[in-house]
Formats: structure tokens, C-alpha cells, sequence
């Protein structure tokens, strides 16, 4: 059975409503209208948290609704509900017909193009009973115990969902989708003496449970966690002020995806308040650095095989050779902007009008190698795992906190750092990368994006990094 008709035995069969009637309300509350679709969803999701030595929480959830949006320039109606009836689409096609009062517009073309096949539809959920997933718990928390006896305290955590979708428009289009998603985090805590510290890991994507149970995939997870919490317990104060900084490959891209990518976002370059608004085709970064998104790239977390307005995804390059190139569009800014949607229209749920969200944001790979780059160093920090930031979009200052770093010493690197953070804005990052690694590498599958209260998954990727003159801040001297 293909994917149209597995969601139409979801939102049609189970339901009872008609799909011809369905398609008589959209065409009738769109139809004076510039853009707009009836986007159905069912979702499934469930989660499990093994702390303390104990199961502490086990969650499911299944919900399912519509949201009906008409779009009359800039404007945007929007009524959503769980019921899933005739009775409640036509009311809500009576609330979003009121944008188009006095307007009578012609419908934008639906989305062409072949979507790929990226992941497979199988229900994630139903492939592992309750038991066998506490059981995976329980035995990843007496795993990392058994390895090293300064191992205070192991969290373990495990998320899946499955999310169907059909999207309809005007003169009977659709077009569907069934997206999987598992996640695993590990997290540990050691102790030597009075001084505790964390590490943690984790990893997903658009796949099944047997990922996770594979005791290559959650054992790695494990040591990771535990070697970042044993590193940690080593570290020293990190220096202040303005030195060389290494990046290392994968999960530091979350520095590109805030200071960099939501500016390249279509919606926040059509209203000027981008720091990037007014670069198109202008020289922002070094000739080496090539920036895409990239919503095609098999069972990755931030893929999809077609977005949230039906389009299909693709692989948009947004900065090529050092200039910038390209946005990242929906339907809605695409059409002010005279441009096309590059399938990066995205939502939260059924209760969320679509924005341009990133996918997978990533950097191309350069020509120096990871150990030629440190080698070059004289004094300076290697970075390689982030926490927490802050990113002002206007004007592109950010502030992030380094989870893992080390001190580089005449081309050596040294102690482990601690309270380490790194502050600019996303131009210095782009002007001031003096070398990019030939090994760029996508993040384990736990990148989460929030925009607008809204947040969907995403992935983030890139080759290890020399920048610059960046300013270090910290608690040392």
C-alpha cells in the first residue's frame, strides 16, 4: 500500500468523511485566495526515562487534527481542530475565508517535482514491546556502571514517534507522508573526591527501534557519554579573551545553524530584519566555504520527503565559494519575493501555520585535515561539543557555551576546559575561517529547531574549523 493510501485509510476510512466532499470545502475557502492547504496529521509518539536506577517516567500520546490555512498576500488565515469531521472543516473554512474579504486572487501552482524516498513508513513504536524497552534501559544504566566506579548517577532516555500527513489544495491535489523518528540520550555524572561532572551523548533519525537496540549503536552512545563526564572531571578554567579557536566536526555546527541559518530564513530577509538581507550575491565569507541545506539525506533526523506544504525537499545551496546564493523559502515568502519554495516550509503540528525552517544545514568539506589544523595552532582552544546559546538574528551577535574543550599549545592539544564560550557574530565566524577540514560530518541525530514557539527535528553538519581572532570567554586569566 502506498503512503497516499495508508493516510487515506487514517484521515478518510477511520473517519468517515468523504474525500470528494473534503475536497468541495478547500476548494470553496481557498479559492479567492493567492496560496493555502488543508493539512491533516496523526501522530503517535511515546518516551521513557530511566533515572536513579528506576524507570521515572513512561509517556504515550496520539493525537490527530487539521489545519485549514488561506493565504491573501501577506496575510494568513488560520483555524485548526481535532475533530476530524466535515462539520468541523466547514467551520473552519468560514473563519479563514475572512482574509480573502474583497480579494479575489488567483491560487498559486501546487508543488511539481518527484518527492524522494528517504525513510521507510513503519511504525517505530510497534516494533518493541513496553518490556524490551525498559530492558534496554536497565541494562545501558548497568553497563556504564560497570565500567568505571566514579559513575555517580546514569540517565537514560529513549523517544519515538510516527507522524502521518496528508496535504490537499485546490482542484483535488494531495500529497502525503509518513515520517518515523527514535531518539537515545545517555547521560552521566562522575565524581572524584567532591567535584562531580556531566557527559552526555545520543543519537536517532528517521528509522526503526532496531537501531537502538543494536548494542553497537547504544554502547557507543554509552562510552561517549561517559568519557566526556571523565574528561570533565580533568578540566581547568578556561582562558579569556581574543585566540585562535579550533571547531570540531558534526554537532558545533549548532553555532552555523543559529548564528548563520536562521538569518539565511526567507521570512526574516523579506522584512529586512535579517543581518544577511541585503547580501544577496555579495562576498560574506573565505572562497572555501560552501553552506546547503539539505532535506534529502536518507533516515537523517531533519529530512523530509516533502515538507509541510507539500513540496518536495531538496538540497538548497545557500552560500557557494564564500558568496551568498541562496535562501531558504516557503511558499509564502517565495511568492513575495518573487522567487520558488526550496521545500523548507515546515510546522510543529496541525495547530501551527508553516515558516521556513531549516532541514539539515551543513558545510561542504575543504582541503586540510583535522590534525593539519590543530598542528598549525600556536595558542589557542579546540572545541568540540556545544550546549546552550543565545543568537540576536538582527544584528547576528550570539553567545555559546562550549560542553568539551581543550586548551591547544604550540600545535599540541592540551587540558580539557571548562566554562568555556564562545562570543561574535555570524560574519566574524564566516570572515574569519582561515582553514576547513576534509571531514565534515552530520550530528548523531538530536538536533531540535525552535522558531516562533514552534520547534521541529534538524540536523546540523560540518568539517573541523580554524577561526580567527574570536573572542573566549570564561572564568580563567
Amino acid at each position: 500500500m502506498d503512503v497516499l493510501s495508508r493516510t487515506d485509510a487514517l484521515f478518510f476510512s477511520q473517519t468517515g468523511m468523504d474525500p470528494a466532499s473534503v475536497g468541495r470545502v478547500v476548494d470553496t475557502a481557498l479559492g479567492a485566495g493567492d496560496d493555502g492547504e488543508l493539512f491533516l496529521e496523526h501522530r503517535l509518539s511515546e518516551s521513557f526515562l530511566w533515572d536513579d536506577g528506576r524507570l521515572k517516567s513512561a509517556s504515550f500520546d496520539a493525537s490527530q487534527g487539521f489545519g485549514l490555512r488561506s493565504v491573501v498576500g501577506e496575510t494568513t488565515g488560520y483555524a485548526f481542530s481535532v475533530d476530524l469531521s466535515e462539520a468541523a472543516l466547514c467551520r473552519a473554512a468560514d473563519t479563514v475565508r475572512a482574509v480573502q474579504s474583497g480579494h479575489s486572487g488567483t491560487m498559486g501552482l501546487a508543488p511539481t517535482g518527484e518527492a524522494p524516498t528517504l525513510y521507510v513508513a513503519d511504525n517505530p513504536l510497534l516494533s518493541k514491546t513496553f518490556e524490551e524497552k525498559v530492558a534496554l534501559l536497565q541494562e545501558i544504566d548497568a553497563y556504564v556502571r560497570a565500567r568505571e566506579p566514579k559513575v555517580k548517577q546514569v540517565s537514560v532516555s529513549m523517544a519515538a514517534s510516527w507522524q502521518a500527513i496528508q496535504i490537499l489544495r485546490t482542484d483535488g491535489w494531495r500529497a502525503a507522508d509518513i515520517r518515523p523518528l527514535v531518539r537515545l540520550n545517555v547521560s552521566v555524572v562522575t565524581q572524584s573526591g567532591d567535584r562531580m561532572e556531566s557527559g552526555t551523548s545520543g543519537g536517532g533519525g528517521r528509522e526503526s527501534l532496531d537501531r537502538l537496540f543494536n548494542p553497537i549503536f547504544w554502547k557507543g552512545l554509552s562510552n561517549e557519554a561517559l568519557r566526556k563526564a571523565l574528561v570533565n572531571l580533568e578540566s581547568v578554567e578556561a582562558p579569556v579573551g581574543e585566540m585562535t579557536v579550533v571547531l570540531g566536526p558534526g554537532w558545533p555546527a549548532v553555532l552555523l545553524h543559529e548564528a548563520i541559518g536562521h538569518g539565511l530564513e526567507g521570512d526574516f530577509n523579506r522584512k529586512k530584519t535579517s543581518a544577511f538581507s541585503s547580501l544577496m550575491g555579495q562576498k560574506i565569507a573565505v572562497d572555501d566555504v560552501t553552506i546547503v541545506d539539505d532535506g534529502t539525506l536518507p533516515k537523517k533526523r531533519g529530512s523530509l520527503t516533502i515538507d509541510d506544504e507539500g513540496t518536495p525537499s531538496q538540497c538548497t545551496t545557500l552560500i557557494e565559494n564564500g558568496r551568498l546564493v541562496g535562501y531558504m523559502q516557503d511558499r509564502m515568502n517565495a511568492r513575495l519575493t518573487g522567487s520558488v519554495s526550496t521545500g523548507n516550509g515546515r510546522r510543529e503540528s496541525f495547530a501551527c501555520s508553516p515558516y521556513p525552517r531549516m532541514t539539515n544545514t551543513l558545510m561542504r568539506p575543504g582541503p586540510h585535515n583535522r590534525d593539519e589544523i590543530i598542528a598549525s595552532v600556536d595558542r589557542g582552544i579546540y572545541a568540540c561539543d556545544f550546549g546552550g546559546g543565545q543568537v540576536d538574528i538582527t544584528s547576528g551577535k550570539f553567545v555559546f557555551s562550549a560542553n568539551e574543550a581543550y586548551e591547544i599549545n604550540k600545535g599540541k592539544i592540551g587540558r580539557p576546559l571548562k566554562g568555556a564560550s564562545l562570543v561574535g557574530t555570524g560574519f566574524e565566524v564566516l570572515t574569519r575561517i582561515s582553514m576547513i577540514g576534509d571531514d565534515t560530518a552530520l550530528d548523531g541525530g538530536v538536533g531540535t529547531c525552535g522558531k516562533n514557539g514552534q520547534s521541529v527535528p534538524c540536523g546540523v553538519g560540518q568539517p573541523t574549523l580554524r577561526l580567527e581572532r574570536m573572542t573566549v570567554g570564561g572564568r580563567g586569566s
